[in-house]
């Protein structure tokens, strides 16, 4: 049964109640240069946003104006995130990794009078990216100064007094599909589809004020903006940020996070930093072992930083069933979830729900259905309101029955337990007149150590072949002439593997191994780290024949002479 939403349960509600109550305790751990933090108690943070909130009042625009955040995660994302909101305007989150002309695009679409900007991945972004006569507001991250700056506002400007609301069915934001297929479409979200998905997903996992987050998932994303930011405001709970790269680790074990969010990427990263330490095999005879396995397991985690997860999810794209029964080997509570920007997060198994290959049963209040194709439908109060200026194809998206058609390809088992199998538009027919969905078998592909991402093609092709990105280490170990066939043998056996469980007409005819890189940068990944397939086919197909020529199971772009 969904929870039922009140009026209390929205955003800023949440925040006037914790100011109230809690007015001393941490809400927001920002790390601040040379491993030094800085805290907001809830009576600190919501007097800044109440700050800003009287300066984004002041320039007398429209209630519903449009106004973005480009910046990596940092405590002033989120309090920009409430001034936008007690301003009585709509927030465009902007992944702060994509290229100049994209974010002027998704300023101009949106039509956003102002733009908060801090971090970004290229500092010029700011700079090229935002439209001219767009008030620029400075975030204390930021490299260069702006029409407003950040800490000047909140500490000369007068704050709104009082507790200024919205309307649970009022527009809060406009985001923007990470796009792997064409141009990103804005998704409109209310207050109320916000809330609704916090409330399933605290009843799903018993989350309470004690929980804490580590917010490093872009909050562009509406998996790090539902389910981290407004479910925190909902229980209270304390968000700790990353500073950079290099501090991740240091970040993440400051914060000691009860629950985690994350995505196959960075928990395969994190397995493969582990098994250069131990060697696989000798890890797994060590956490066998009757008298020190718990230890085993417990440093393990300790040296990740996970030692205090309680609950890890991971979504945004398929986890390889052998990473995830690995973490669970070692006592992290991980399950897989699934979500869409359009939908919010709808499925998340609770924690003696977990099943290898499932995202769990739907969330209270979201019903599913299949076609008969096998497509997944989705309606519940967390479903969108629509594509911002786009009603034609908001009008396809949604069936007759007001069921979101989510273009993924899902089986169900009897008890309810949803398994993504891929998407409807990624399916490719071989020449043998057979459908091929990629993401399953693109999954245990990953799941050998040495992978750091690969695509499957095939389309009008006899067979299906892979392309494969080494990870770093890997292609350290390929400068040695031994230690690439050891690579080589290992990547065949893997292949071998991967066949034996396909139908004939799945089966992999050749991997390649080429070189990249596949970056946020050269468009050839999403902000989410999702690869852009259509792209990665345009570069590497004109290649195909000379690769099937060699006639050998592991092929080397590199190598031309193999």
């Amino acid at each position: 049964m969904q929870p039922h939403l009140t009026d209390e349960d929205l955003p800023l509600q949440r925040l006037y109640r914790w100011e109230r109550e809690s007015a001393g305790r941490i809400f927001l751990t920002q790390p601040w240069g040379g491993g030094k933090v800085r805290d907001w108690t809830w009576a600190q943070a919501a007097r800044e946003v109440r700050g800003m909130a009287a300066h984004l009042r002041q320039q007398n625009w429209e209630p519903g104006t449009r106004i973005a955040i480009l910046s990596k995660n940092c405590a002033w994302w989120i309090m920009a995130d409430l001034a936008i909101w007690m301003a009585g305007h709509v927030t465009v989150p902007v992944y702060p990794s994509l290229k100049p002309h994209t974010v002027r695009k998704i300023l101009e679409h949106s039509e956003c009078k102002a733009c908060f900007f801090g971090a970004t991945d290229d500092p010029e972004v700011p700079r090229l990216g935002i439209p001219a006569g767009v008030h620029r507001i400075a975030l204390p991250p930021a490299l260069e100064a702006g029409d407003a700056n950040w800490e000047n506002v909140v500490r000369d400007t007068a704050p709104i007094e009082g507790t200024p609301t919205r309307p649970a069915d009022d527009l809060a934001t406009i985001i923007y599909t990470s796009g792997t297929t064409g141009t990103p479409k804005g998704v409109m979200h209310r207050f109320a589809a916000l809330s609704s998905d916090a409330l399933s997903l605290r009843c799903t996992v018993n989350a309470t004020s004690a929980d804490r987050f580590v917010s490093y998932l872009p909050l562009a994303h509406i998996v790090e903006r539902s389910g981290l930011e407004v479910t925190a405001l909902l229980l209270g709970s304390r968000i700790f940020f990353v500073e950079a790269i290099n501090t991740f680790l240091d970040d993440l074990k400051r914060a000691r996070a009860t629950i985690f969010l994350s995505v196959p990427r960075l928990l395969l990263k994190f397995q493969q930093s582990v098994f250069q330490k131990v060697p696989k095999e000798k890890l797994e005879k060590r956490l066998h072992l009757p008298l020190i396995g718990h230890v085993v397991k417990r440093k393990v985690l300790s040296a990740l930083g996970l030692n205090t997860v309680r609950l890890a999810a991971s979504g945004a794209a398929p986890l390889p069933t052998d990473v995830l029964l690995w973490y669970r080997s070692l006592g992290l509570g991980l399950a897989e979830g699934y979500g869409m920007t359009e939908t919010l997060i709808t499925h998340l198994p609770k924690p003696d729900q977990v099943r290898p290959g499932c995202v769990g049963p739907p969330l209270a209040g979201v019903e599913t259905r299949l076609t008969e194709t096998g497509e997944l439908l989705v309606k519940s109060p967390m479903n969108m309101i629509g594509y911002y200026k786009e009603p034609e194809a908001t009008s396809t998206a949604f069936d007759d029955d007001g069921f979101f058609r989510t273009g993924d390809l899902a089986s169900m088992d009897a008890d309810g337990q949803m398994r993504i199998i891929g998407r409807v538009k990624e399916q490719f027919k071989t020449s043998k007149g057979k459908y091929v969905a990629p993401a399953p078998i693109e999954s245990r592909l990953s799941e050998h150590p040495a992978v750091d991402s690969c695509c499957l093609m095939g389309a009008g092709l006899p067979s299906p072949f892979a392309l494969v990105l080494l990870s770093p280490e890997a292609r350290a170990q390929c400068g040695d002439p031994q230690g690439r066939r050891t690579l080589e043998a290992s990547l065949e056996a893997q292949l071998a593997s991967v066949n034996a469980g396909l139908e004939s007409h799945e089966r992999i005819a050749f991997l390649t191994v080429v070189e990249g890189p596949w970056t946020i940068e050269n468009e050839l990944i999403t902000p989410t780290l999702k690869i852009r397939r259509s792209k990665l086919e345009q570069q590497y197909l004109g290649r195909i024949d000379a690769w099937r020529s060699r006639n050998r199971p592991v092929v080397w772009d590199a190598d031309p002479g193999q």
